[in-house]
């Protein structure tokens, strides 16, 4: 689980920075999301393998499919960033466009993965709630420059930026995912009370 963490914020990073900066790294993002899959079915196994073998008990199952649910959630990271890493491909030379939002909501991304990362691994339950505030700040941009795009004057712009916002939503939401996942390891309940 703790390399899928690493192997997530190196995806993300290394998808950002090279939409940001105007490189074409997909082929990097895209064997760094294979790794994430692999791991991914390594835990799997390894689940499988603790249910057959030691009898879990309850508080047990809740950590075995919290397990599962993150390490999907490492996966989804792994693919968005090779989403985003394809865009900056299929669209090509993407420099005249002005990224101040996909700039802006990079560096809370890049913040919400470390926090996840963090909060599953020591079970910080304050973290998780940082995770949800994180999230719903991330909506507010997301909800905020979308519709802002349909005025622009550049369709290839407003094209390549409304989906990579979209790619940064969904893994905000994962990350809160994840949060929401300790919480469940520590009191058995998704949400937050």
């Amino acid at each position: 689980m703790e390399k899928m963490g690493t192997l997530s914020l190196q995806s993300i990073n290394l998808a950002l920075d090279s939409y940001i900066e105007g490189k074409n790294m997909r082929h990097e993002a895209h064997k760094i999301s294979q790794d994430i899959m692999g791991l991914y079915d390594e835990v799997g196994d390894l689940t499988f393998d603790m249910m057959l073998r030691y009898q879990p008990v309850a508080s047990d199952f809740r950590l075995i499919r919290s397990c599962i649910e993150v390490s999907y959630g490492f996966t989804r990271f792994g693919r968005y960033a090779y989403d985003i890493a394809t865009v900056r491909d299929m669209f090509g030379d993407l420099s005249e466009c002005r990224n101040e939002i996909v700039y802006t909501l990079s560096g809370e991304i890049k913040h919400m993965i470390n926090l996840a990362v963090e909060c599953f691994a020591t079970l910080d339950l304050e973290k998780a709630k940082q995770l949800r505030t994180d999230e719903d700040l991330v909506d507010k941009y997301y909800n905020k420059h979308l519709p802002m795009l349909i005025n622009s004057n550049n369709v290839k712009c407003a094209l390549a930026d409304a989906l990579v916002l979209r790619y940064l939503e969904r893994i905000a939401d994962h990350a809160a995912f994840m949060g929401e996942s300790a919480n469940y390891i520590v009191t058995g309940q998704r949400r937050f009370h």
